[in-house]
């Protein structure tokens, strides 16, 4: 029999109040729920009992001592007493998941009148059925919550958020906050997006220009684009140290959450030229990028030194985050430096290469040779299709779904990011002047919630290669985090439940029900979220 890693409290002394049934506000809503009568009433005379150094009971712990001050305590329990200590509480019952929930995130929740049991074949699980305990718990009144069973498990593997620290750069505690937002949702991935053409925002030691040169811009475009720019001369910069990138993957991994960074290449790289321009196709001086948009200038494909440098960076990163992937970009990267560049010409006639998109594909499969060697995989947005795809590669497919069947039918793994509905900096409602400056577009609450990652266009067998999807937050006009927030909530709360949930079970006027209820637990977390889904229509 699998050792089960189990997380439930032991009531001292309570007493059970009825508690009429009403709307769950747990998001994303749960495979199953099985509702009961009365109520476990939460107060300091609960005791956490707990495996050995669970980092969840000190979660729950810390959480239910920071909301709500009580002080509750653990009491530890490791795997090989359970079976012979258990029985000697002859009032409780262990509770091991069905073998049909033996998926690594899966859970159970019970709540009777006298314990509540969370129990999970992985920590990931046991987190979650934290998240769902977390939201039952009254935020106004006694802390009562509801007796219940809940079985629960994601429908995809990969359930991500994006955020763009290039554009615009936030702090590592706003980093850490937004890490919170994904774990209240149970979204397991943070696709950190920390060079661009406007900052390069990472530490590499070996390149210390990279920093004190990259990650400066002398002014930022002020609005969108025009013929006749206006900038607000001021400085604008940032970056994280290696030991703030540490503290933020190791605050992720305490909430199951993998950091995927994102290092552009071989377009999107004006900042890390502006700090060693040798790298280019033409040399020269070059400075940050101060506007949006896709600059000309790109890493030279056919300098091996072009190559040497960006190996000793994506040595340092590797060695940062633990994650299996690396993301590697792969977008918008015009070719016209390559067509004039005698390098990146020769470079094609060696390798038999027939134009410059095969040239990209070579510098992209490059690229993964050596990731490989680290015992890591490549992933990149669409355009990494573009003269080949590279023969391990994962593709995020941005440009609508197109890029991701492609993929899929080729048997390359795949993240769905269409623009519509998976760009949270678009607008979220169809009254744009009174919304805060967007890039474009239209991405309101119910098309995020209605979104389905697997494309039609698949066959089932090809359908197992969409590992999931994510919601991406681009911010070249998101200067703060509150707009952040903005953007990103509730439509991240929606993206939540389409990942976890399959879509049969899928219901927006149910959901919106419990949106309502959740709102008041992001009132008391002080979030600034959008508040469309809360005007009667």
């Amino acid at each position: 029999m699998k050792n089960f890693y189990i997380l439930f409290f032991y009531l001292i002394s309570a007493f059970c109040f009825g508690q009429k049934q009403g709307v769950y506000p747990i998001i994303p809503m749960p495979t199953e729920i099985i509702p009961s009568t009365g109520s476990f009433i939460l107060s300091d005379s609960v005791v956490i009992i707990s495996n050995k150094e669970s980092r969840e009971a000190i979660y729950l712990q810390q959480y239910l001592k920071n909301s709500f001050s009580l002080n509750i305590k653990i009491m530890e329990l490791n795997d090989n007493s359970i079976s012979k200590n258990f029985p000697v509480i002859t009032i409780y019952k262990f509770v091991i998941p069905d073998t049909t929930l033996s998926y690594t995130e899966a859970y159970t929740l019970d709540v009777t009148k006298r314990n509540i049991i969370i129990s999970a074949d992985q920590p990931s699980g046991i987190f979650y059925g934290i998240q769902s305990l977390i939201q039952l718990i009254p935020l106004q009144g006694k802390l009562n919550i509801p007796c219940l069973r809940i079985y629960d498990k994601p429908s995809y593997a990969w359930r991500g958020m994006h955020l763009d620290c290039s554009r615009h750069f936030f702090t590592k505690q706003e980093v850490m906050k937004y890490i919170d937002y994904l774990a209240m949702y149970k979204l397991n991935t943070f696709h950190w997006h920390l060079t661009d053409d406007q900052g390069w925002r990472i530490e590499i030691k070996k390149y210390p220009l990279l920093t004190t040169i990259g990650s400066q811009r002398k002014q930022t475009l002020i609005g969108k684009p025009s013929k006749k720019n206006k900038y607000d001369g001021k400085s604008y910069g940032g970056f994280y140290t290696q030991e703030e990138i540490k503290e933020v993957v190791a605050y992720a991994k305490e909430r199951h959450i993998t950091v995927v960074p994102e290092i552009e290449m071989p377009g999107h790289s004006l900042a890390a030229l502006a700090a060693y321009p040798q790298y280019s196709c033409k040399g020269g001086k070059f400075e940050v990028g101060d506007t949006w948009g896709v600059y000309d200038d790109v890493y030279c494909a056919g300098n091996d030194s072009t190559f040497i440098f960006l190996e000793d960076i994506l040595s340092e990163v590797c060695d940062l985050f633990p994650s299996t992937y690396i993301h590697i970009g792969g977008d918008e990267c015009p070719k016209e430096r390559w067509k004039t560049c005698a390098k990146c010409q020769k470079r094609m006639k060696d390798e038999d290469l027939k134009n410059e998109h095969a040239l990209q594909s070579y510098f992209i499969t490059r690229i993964e040779k050596f990731v490989n060697t680290k015992q890591k995989q490549i992933i990149g947005w669409d355009e990494i299709l573009e003269g080949g795809l590279a023969p391990n590669a994962v593709v995020m497919s941005w440009r609508g779904t197109e890029g991701g069947i492609i993929a899929a039918k080729q048997k390359h793994y795949v993240v769905m990011s269409p623009g519509k509905p998976c760009y949270f900096d678009h607008y979220q409602s169809k009254n744009k002047s009174k919304e805060p400056i967007a890039i474009g577009g239209f991405n309101p609450l119910d098309s995020v919630y209605k979104y389905k990652p697997t494309p039609k266009e698949l066959s089932v067998d090809e359908g197992r290669y969409i590992m999931g999807a994510q919601g991406n937050v681009w911010t070249e006009y998101i200067t703060t985090f509150k707009k952040v927030e903005y953007m990103s909530i509730p439509r991240m709360a929606a993206l939540s439940e389409a990942l976890w949930l399959s879509p049969e079970k899928k219901n927006y006027k149910d959901f919106v029900s419990r949106l309502k209820v959740h709102s008041k637990l992001l009132d008391k977390m002080k979030v600034n979220y959008a508040k469309h889904f809360l005007i009667k229509k």
